[in-house]
């Protein structure tokens, strides 16, 4: 076996032999025997002493060497202690090098990142909205249409609310009035209230938003049907005047533990909001949607408008309604 693959140079490698081989051989007899210059044989003996394989005894000057055993116990533990020490030092420059990357990143990243994206399909839209909130820092803004919510829709976003519950995001969540009426729909929004979030209900919502930091917005490409996917929104303008939307909403909506406004003569009344509607040229069908309601109840709530304002046809309901100050 070579012992330079430990650490010794070669002639160390031939003197430590030799030595051993002639444990008495003073410095003059080892220059004889090998043939060397007295300062080649001294220099090896350095690098000898150096690596403990050696040393120089009391009794007249002699040299000693430690057994073969305990020379490459030695050598094997300095060599592993060199091991340790240069993987240290590439952790070291690993760890700075990840550093100096993710700074690069954090320049970088607004400039990759596109300012509009198109996403395409419902599976797409939810993995996305995962990330999204798994990105956030600080809290997430949600308009929640469509009245009480499906089954699948509350089973999709419970696991997503759990981790940025665990993170310490809060969440600020607007449904529409009718979800009052559906037991599961209140039971998961009440899960939500409990575990530190907010929740609201409003008469009619715009359409189907979530806002993500007042960074990011994401938004159905059909307002009418979030199904078919989601425009997501990075241009500071558009996230700006989408977070106004949001807090004028908020200011209006009543919180899910008090009783939402019911009265003709209030601004934030699901009656108030159908008259709107109506006035605006929604048709019934269009109208229930955006309440989030049957079409049944959409109608039973006219012929509340009608009775209440004695009119007997929707172009007379329409009248005094202007006529009240109601539109």
């Amino acid at each position: 076996m070579e012992l330079t693959s430990l650490g010794l140079t070669e002639k160390s490698d031939v003197l430590y032999r030799t030595v051993l081989a002639h444990p008495d051989f003073s410095v003059t007899e080892l220059t004889e025997f090998l043939s060397w210059p007295e300062p080649t044989v001294r220099h090896a003996l350095t690098e000898l002493a150096e690596l403990s394989l050696l040393y120089v005894s009391a009794d007249a000057g002699k040299l000693r060497v430690l057994s073969p055993q305990l020379a490459l116990e030695a050598l094997f533990a300095r060599e592993q202690a060199e091991v340790v020490r240069r993987q240290q030092e590439l952790e070291a420059r690993r760890a700075a090098a990840d550093q100096f990357l993710s700074e690069y990143a954090d320049l970088h990243r607004e400039a990759e990142r596109p300012t509009v994206e198109r996403l395409t399909g419902l599976d797409t839209v939810r993995k996305r909205i995962a990330a999204l909130v798994e990105g956030t820092s600080r809290e997430a803004a949600t308009f929640a249409p469509g009245g009480p919510q499906p089954a699948d829709n509350r089973a999709a976003s419970r696991p997503v609310a759990e981790r940025a519950i665990a993170r310490g995001i809060t969440s600020r969540t607007v449904y529409l009035d009718s979800v009052r009426n559906d037991s599961a729909s209140v039971e998961y929004a009440t899960w939500l209230v409990s575990r530190g979030n907010q929740v609201r209900t409003a008469p009619s919502l715009p359409m189907r938003m979530h806002i993500f930091d007042c960074e990011a917005a994401l938004v159905p490409i059909d307002p009418d049907d979030s199904a078919k996917g989601a425009v997501l929104i990075r241009e500071p303008g558009a996230v700006t005047a989408f977070c106004a939307l949001f807090e004028a909403m908020w200011a209006t909506a009543s919180p899910l533990g008090e009783t939402p406004r019911r009265g003709l003569h209030d601004p934030g009344s699901q009656h108030r909001e159908l008259l709107r509607l109506l006035a605006q040229g929604f048709t019934d069908e269009a109208a229930a949607r955006r309440l989030g309601v049957s079409l049944r109840t959409e109608r039973r709530l006219i012929s509340e408008l009608m009775e209440q304002l004695q009119a007997r046809s929707r172009f007379q309901l329409g009248q005094r309604a202007m006529e009240h100050g109601l539109l």
